[in-house]
């Protein structure tokens, strides 16, 4: 395959999923400065590994691109953030379905969720974003990311139980669970 025949390939291939591959970016970054760059860097190694492709699924190909160039940018620019820090709190996943009704009735505050996606730690704000707006299955998230797929589930388990908490106190700010 000549060079135009690659771009070609990779134009038609790739190119459908750059929003997908911004929204990650940008939800793991948590601006848009340092999003456009982590996804423009992710669409140049794609386009260098292109050729390493074989075919199954270009978006979960390219979204891996993003995930690993998010941590090599996160690595080099806040070297701090990365941790995460567990506890049984975060573990235990509270039932809310009593409370289901009155929270349900309150997401309708975007902002609020969207302050709350930001604060969660980057390893669970990455599985919330690639399950619940991506829609990617655990197995793909697994492969992604590169962990279990127990894993996953864990991570979106505490990832949700830290959203519970955040917007319930954003919520019912009088109440302290």
């Amino acid at each position: 395959m000549d060079e135009r025949e690659r771009l070609k390939s990779f134009e038609q291939t790739v190119l459908p999923h750059l929003d997908a591959a911004y929204n990650l970016a940008r939800w793991l970054a948590g601006n848009d400065h340092d999003a456009q760059d982590v996804a423009q860097e992710a669409c140049l190694r794609a386009l260098r590994f292109f050729g390493s492709f074989r075919g199954k699924n270009a978006r979960a190909w390219l979204l891996t691109i993003v995930r690993n160039t998010f941590y090599t940018w996160l690595r080099n620019n806040r070297p701090t953030e990365n941790v995460v820090e567990l506890n049984d709190e975060i573990q235990a996943v509270e039932d809310i379905s009593v409370n289901a009704e009155i929270l349900n009735s309150r997401l309708a505050d975007a902002e609020a969720i969207r302050r709350a996606i930001e604060e969660l730690p980057v390893e669970f704000r990455e599985i919330v974003i690639l399950r619940e707006m991506e829609g990617l299955s655990y197995k793909e998230i697994a492969e992604l990311a590169e962990v279990p797929i127990g894993t996953v589930m864990s991570r979106l388990a505490r990832a949700r139980k830290l959203l519970q908490k955040s917007l319930a106190a954003a919520f019912n700010p009088g109440d302290h669970r």
